[in-house]
């Protein structure tokens, strides 16, 4: 692989990472899968946990997603929706071959609960840790787990 071939890889996998947060704050279900592999696996245990104080501020949250078709199907929420707003930055990407790759993405998320919740908002700074494979159709989401650094509720 040139460095040409290494710089669109890199390139297509910022893409992916922007269409998988663009899904993700939409409810757009079939454009999040768009980017998964089909065999991936989505680690969110202890997504909304602070490590500083170790409240975890929604343990619904927490789970492991097992293949792209597990996804939640998001167009039809039950009960008022929780807003998303993600925000990622410093991609720092390896691609290791023609068909893997690695990256870790600085990120900041915000949630807005509907009245009556235990809290309105929910603001929370981590890393993405991450795998992407190509399998000719393009770079997908193999793995991710969320690292946090630290989250504030209000």
């Amino acid at each position: 692989m040139d460095t040409c071939e290494r710089l669109a890889a890199i390139e297509d996998i910022k893409q992916l990472k922007a269409r998988y947060w663009r899904g993700v704050d939409n409810g757009d279900a079939a454009l999040v899968r768009s980017v998964l592999a089909e065999d991936c696996e989505l680690d969110y245990m202890g997504c909304c946990t602070d490590p500083v104080t170790g409240i975890d501020h929604m343990p619904a949250m927490n789970m492991v997603l097992k293949g792209r078709d597990t996804w939640p199907d998001t167009t039809d929420p039950i009960g008022p929706k929780i807003v998303t707003v993600h925000q990622g930055n410093d991609p720092d990407i390896t691609v290791e071959s023609e068909t893997r790759a690695c990256g870790i993405w600085c990120f900041t998320d915000r949630f807005f609960l509907p009245p009556g919740g235990p809290f309105e908002r929910l603001t929370g700074w981590g890393r993405y840790h991450e795998t992407y494979e190509n399998k000719g159709d393009g770079w997908k989401l193999k793995t991710t787990r969320i690292e946090r650094l630290r989250v504030e509720v209000a």
